[in-house]
């Protein structure tokens, strides 16, 4: 959610007849033929290693997706993301093939895991591991939040402006806490610092009064064990690890505590916690995708805490730095007149970068995202283009041509949000049937969500395609050194765009053209599965080019076993598709350029770009 945020987001089936990828040198490696063909990812879990997510296969793994789904703030559907696995599914399709999603942060209620204390509820622990189902069956890779928003529904009154989502009833209460109220508000997420009885419930949340923490971690650990026990191991493989905890928030703060010391106190021992109720409930493999202070990396100077686990040392292979990012000033609607621009929030996201290497561990923005609709919701467009392009590199795109080296990782991230239902809520406020809400989101005037269903009950965009459909390296087969993607997305009228070919390439230029394009440079890590690029809509096989040190192709072949470069079905049978490209060497330089705007380009046009590229690459990196 994006709270004070001033809110004033396999089937590795190779249809070609897949006999193992193939290699430069045409023929198929022993490990990489062992890629099974009928699962929906490539056969192994994600595990952290230097700093990155790694698949079995040794490869750097990106995720991109969404949020599935605020949803499950609601009432209307039971705490669910949907109204039925059959729903789910069409989500999870149009994720995969609108959406060019690989994974979702799945929204999991503890007010409906847990409606009585000490009784968890295995009918909606069911109905929330088939549709979790779906999206694993569908190639798209998962990690389960136990979601918090002002604590709990339960804190608000029938006619207040205002609710929550999280903690069951009872959990309220166990206490008696003040009448809610918020003041003089503007956005909801000011309840969180003037809410009085949010305040205190969240405070009691992390001193753990009445038990509070320890029902939580039980209900946490037996969740976590029905799913594990409920998935086959090849499902089970697609779940990432668990956020344990949505924007953690302390409260108040005690005589001489600072937001650092209450990480330190506090919020990390709780991880320390949680990852042990991990262990216990058969997800000793899997991260804990834990978050910093909720403050931690606010752009607004007088709502920035110091933060981001400082004091937790090392995380390792463990943990995952887990953080969120709105552009608070944007959504204020005063603190920024303008729309966002080229490399409006490079700092921001290379803030993420450098605290999670530090800790030693991936980092992912499991949120990020701007409203749709409002006062504000002509800043989306730049806005998201913007936050999209600080995930893919820490360079603005007026400097990343002439220095990629300093690039830094991919960002994994997930937006906010992916709900079917917007616009179609039947959402009773905090019970009261004289509040029923139908409109956005259906929860505290939010309207984020990048897709509906029309008329005909088929699921639509409501952002540009060319924005959220994007290229990225899904799977890279060493390590990456840079990665830029222009995808000339609108603004209206308007095409953005922020990274233009540089003159100094006039034949990469040529070929791009007015198209949209996208250039990965990698070093070779002795690894024989190949590294992966999604392919959006926008790429058609017989409209995408490709130039690399590998070689160069128009309209990209169906797998064989004579070429290192080829299209192909995304796993999990949804009609999506990616670029695979195969090396069979260790330490070297590769680069490929991959673009929609080149229409039967020669073979000299092609040699030329490829030559232009060699040595842009070999002199830049």
């Amino acid at each position: 959610m994006p709270n004070i945020r001033a809110r004033l987001l396999v089937v590795l089936v190779v249809l070609c007849g897949l006999c193992g990828f193939l290699t430069v040198a045409g023929s198929p490696s022993a490990t990489a033929a062992t890629l099974p063909d009928s699962l929906p990812f490539d056969g192994t879990a994600l595990t952290v290693s230097n700093g990155r997510f790694v698949d079995g296969n040794g490869r750097e793994v990106v995720l991109r997706g969404y949020n599935v789904s605020g949803e499950t703030k609601l009432a209307e559907n039971n705490g669910l993301p949907f109204a039925s696995v059959a729903d789910a599914r069409k989500s999870a399709t149009a994720l995969r093939t609108l959406g060019g999603g690989n994974s979702v942060r799945f929204l999991l209620s503890w007010a409906y895991a847990e409606p009585v204390r000490g009784q968890v509820d295995t009918a909606y622990l069911a109905a929330a591991t088939d549709q979790m189902r779906v999206f694993l069956d569908a190639g798209i890779r998962v990690y389960p939040d136990f979601h918090q928003d002002l604590y709990s529904r339960w804190l608000f009154d029938d006619d207040s402006w205002y609710t929550g989502d999280g903690a069951p009833k009872w959990a309220v209460d166990a206490a008696s806490y003040p009448d809610e109220s918020c003041g003089i508000c503007l956005f909801w997420g000011q309840n969180i610092t003037q809410n009085g009885a949010v305040k205190a419930a969240q405070y009691d949340f992390w001193h753990n009064a009445y038990g509070l923490q320890d029902a939580f971690l039980a209900t946490a650990q037996q969740t976590m064990a029905y799913v594990r026990q409920h998935l086959s191991a090849e499902e089970f493989a697609g779940v990432v690890g668990f956020d344990p905890y949505n924007e953690p928030y302390a409260g108040t703060y005690t005589s001489g505590q600072t937001s650092r010391t209450w990480e330190r106190d506090l919020l990390w021992p709780f991880y320390v916690k949680f990852r042990a109720r991990m262990d216990a409930a058969g997800w000793q493999d899997k991260p804990a995708m834990v978050e910093a202070n909720l403050f931690w990396n606010a752009n607004i100077d007088s709502q920035k805490q110091e933060g981001g686990l400082l004091d937790a040392g090392t995380l390792g292979s463990r943990y995952v730095f887990n953080t969120h990012f709105y552009d608070q000033k944007a959504i204020s609607g005063i603190l920024m007149w303008g729309k966002a621009a080229d490399g409006q929030y490079v700092t921001d996201f290379g803030a993420i970068r450098d605290r999670a290497a530090a800790a030693g561990t991936a980092a992912v923005v499991s949120e990020f995202g701007h409203p749709l609709a409002g006062t504000v919701a002509d800043k989306a467009p730049t806005v998201l283009k913007a936050m999209y392009q600080s995930l893919d590199s820490r360079l603005k795109g007026a400097s990343w041509w002439s220095s990629p080296a300093t690039s830094g990782p991919v960002l994994s991230g997930s937006q906010w949000q992916w709900d079917i239902y917007n616009g179609r809520h039947h959402e009773l406020m905090n019970g009261n049937a004289g509040k029923v809400l139908t409109s956005g989101d259906a929860w505290n005037d939010e309207d984020l969500s990048a897709v509906r269903l029309d008329d005909s009950g088929t699921a639509v965009l409501r952002q540009d395609a060319r924005l959220l459909d994007r290229v990225y390296p899904s799977a890279t087969s060493g390590s990456t050194v840079a990665f830029s993607y222009e995808d000339r997305s609108r603004d209206g009228s308007t095409t953005l765009t922020w990274n233009p070919v540089p003159g100094s390439l006039p034949n990469v230029a040529n070929l791009v053209g007015s198209g949209q394009y996208g250039l990965l440079l990698w070093r070779s890590g002795g690894g024989s599965a190949p590294t992966e690029l999604h392919l959006p809509a926008s790429f058609p096989t017989s409209s995408t080019t490709v130039v690399s040190d590998l070689g160069t192709a128009h309209a990209p072949p169906a797998y064989t076993s004579t070429t290192p470069i080829a299209a192909a079905p995304e796993p999990g049978g949804t009609g999506s598709r990616r670029l695979l490209l195969t090396d069979q060497d260790s330490g070297v330089l590769h680069y490929a350029l991959v673009t929609n705007g080149a229409t039967s380009p020669s073979s000299a046009v092609l040699s030329a770009a490829r030559s232009e590229l060699a040595a842009w690459a070999a002199s830049h990196t």
